[in-house]
């Protein structure tokens, strides 16, 4: 077939248009306008002709970011750059690798009353079961009953596991009756914030989005506690997505008093360890979130060192702060419970084989810094009552604390940007989804807010702010490392923050009360992986003092017949 020149001319047009109309780029769904706009929130005042640049660049970028929301990233997976929270130069503690087994007390008996029972520690507990006069059925049974009466006041309670909690009483009773004891906590009932996943339960993070979420695996923290057999009885309230005690079934309460919050995110925890619905607890740190709840109701809360727990089948707030922790009725309890946590786990590739040592040091012999500033400017009941405690501590102990500052010339108001960015990219389908309206509160100061502004966060500035991170991580460490306990307000000043960017361990203990009757604290803060120490001298305080030993009288009616 022959073709004439006009026609193969014209053939040869209709090719180059083509090839044309494949090489133009593709129409941008924004303007150029719109990035004159947008570096009025960035603080960048780019001229016309970077902008003309810049244009099909910053189409290409988005188009880029579209294509990859499309694929699918697993609830686990954590970003490949990950937090180090060691200083330069620092060497990991060595020390015997195996856990170490608590001692049990014998001669233990039995409370004539289940409330007295619910109240007693891990330890009277265990001696209990051990000895055979308290089987794990009764104690599960307990605080069911106890859950049942109980939670409607506090709203602590998210889902009880009651059928999973009774199958492993059972199957605890039977392995002690066979001679299999497993150690102190086997049969001890305990309770787990609601953002660790317990497969077959609903793992709710606290938000309706999420109320019916079932997910297929259970969090290695879980497994851990079973293979110590202990009794999974229910899953506490976490406030929304990890802030405050606010929750889509309500708000939780202090069993101290119920017209207060429990305070969050670990609220259900905290108010359920202290009114004695269960044994201990699990919550979850990333800015406050155990000490917090340890403080509002009056019990102990460890915070242990970044790295130390699995967080695997656990909600992600922030990568490179969350940590998990016990709560508990006293330091010793925590010790106990996170003696059976801690430690390296293949799914979490922020933890170590770092061992736990326990500090067997007398107080006198140990090196201790005081936050002295921020208690003395702290005037009410909680000041009091901390400066109290120090002199107390003073005198029992001879010790001198040296009064310390922490660095000043940071830009503290911007590191909140790290956890808010990777907060936003963990719930980047909720906000996207419009589900993020969902949200019980939707105030300036809600989680809701929060996630939606940080979508607004660059890169760069994250990034930024990292860098200022950290060499407050050296400095912190280069002052942490000349003590080996700091004693410091819970709040006022900025060790919680601090203390949370850098990682380090702290426990928090109460002080006593308020002229209201609401609980107060303090907080001992360590160096990374000295776990062993401030729990020394957690549980050297609390010798001297019975703060731990009181109950909500709310919740506790021998509280009012000992009075």
């Amino acid at each position: 077939m022959k073709i004439d020149l006009n026609m193969r001319k014209f053939i040869s047009l209709i090719s180059f248009l083509v090839l044309i109309a494949a090489c133009k780029a593709p129409e941008q769904s924004f303007s150029k306008k719109d990035i004159r706009a947008a570096q009025n929130l960035y603080g960048l005042d780019f001229e016309d002709d970077a902008i003309d640049t810049m244009y099909g660049y910053l189409g290409r970028n988005k188009r880029g970011y579209e294509s990859m929301r499309r694929y699918e990233t697993d609830l686990n997976t954590f970003p490949s750059v990950t937090f180090d929270p060691h200083p330069h130069g620092f060497e990991t503690p060595r020390g015997n690798q195996n856990r170490f087994q608590p001692n049990i007390p014998g001669g233990a008996v039995l409370p004539e009353t289940d409330e007295e029972i619910a109240f007693l520690s891990i330890r009277e507990l265990a001696s209990l079961i051990k000895s055979q006069q308290l089987t794990s059925r009764r104690l599960t049974e307990i605080y069911l009953d106890r859950i049942a009466k109980y939670d409607s006041q506090l709203l602590s309670v998210i889902t009880v596991t009651d059928s999973l909690a009774l199958a492993q009483a059972d199957r605890a009773d039977r392995e002690i009756a066979a001679g299999n004891y497993k150690g102190i906590l086997h049969g001890i009932p305990y309770g787990v914030k609601d953002l660790i996943a317990v497969e077959g339960y609903p793992t709710t993070w606290g938000a309706a989005p999420y109320k019916n979420q079932m997910l297929e695996e259970t969090a290695t923290v879980v497994n851990m506690l079973e293979a110590e057999g202990a009794v999974l009885i229910a899953k506490l309230v976490s406030g929304t997505l990890a802030r405050g005690d606010v929750w889509f079934g309500g708000k939780t309460k202090n069993p101290w008093d119920l017209s207060q919050g429990a305070t969050g995110s670990s609220a259900g925890s905290g108010s359920a360890t202290s009114a004695g619905l269960v044994a201990f607890s699990l919550g979850t740190e990333t800015l406050g979130s155990i000490t917090s709840p340890a403080t509002r109701n009056s019990v102990t809360g460890l915070r242990p060192t970044y790295g130390r727990v699995s967080r695997y089948g656990v909600m992600s707030l922030s990568w490179s702060m969350d940590k998990i922790g016990p709560i508990c009725r006293s330091a010793e309890d925590c010790e106990i419970v996170f003696n059976a946590i801690y430690g390296f786990d293949e799914n979490d590739p922020t933890t170590n084989r770092v061992p736990f040592n326990r500090d067997f040091r007398p107080i006198e012999d140990l090196k201790i810094g005081y936050l002295k500033a921020d208690a003395d400017r702290d005037t009410s009941a909680t000041g009091r009552n901390l400066r109290a405690q120090v002199e107390l501590l003073k005198k029992e102990f001879g010790i001198e604390p040296d009064s310390i500052g922490l660095p000043r010339k940071y830009p503290y108001q911007v590191f909140d940007i790290i956890l808010r960015a990777e907060a936003s990219t963990f719930f980047d389908e909720l906000i996207r989804s419009g589900k993020v309206d969902e949200l019980v509160e939707q105030h300036q100061g809600s989680r809701a807010n929060s996630l939606r502004q940080a979508m607004f966060i660059p890169a760069v500035e994250y990034l930024q702010a990292n860098r200022q991170r950290r060499q407050l991580i050296e400095e912190v460490n280069s002052l942490f490392s000349q003590y080996d306990v700091i004693i410091a307000a819970t709040f006022g000043g900025r060790q919680l923050q601090i203390t949370n960017l850098t990682g380090h361990p702290v426990v928090t203990v109460p002080t006593g009360f308020d002229q209201k009757g609401r609980p107060t604290s303090l907080t001992f803060i360590g160096n990374l992986y000295q776990e062993g120490t401030i729990l020394q001298m957690a549980k050297a305080y609390q010798e001297l003092t019975d703060y731990d030993e009181k109950h909500p009288p709310l919740f506790y009616e021998k509280a009012i017949t000992d009075k």
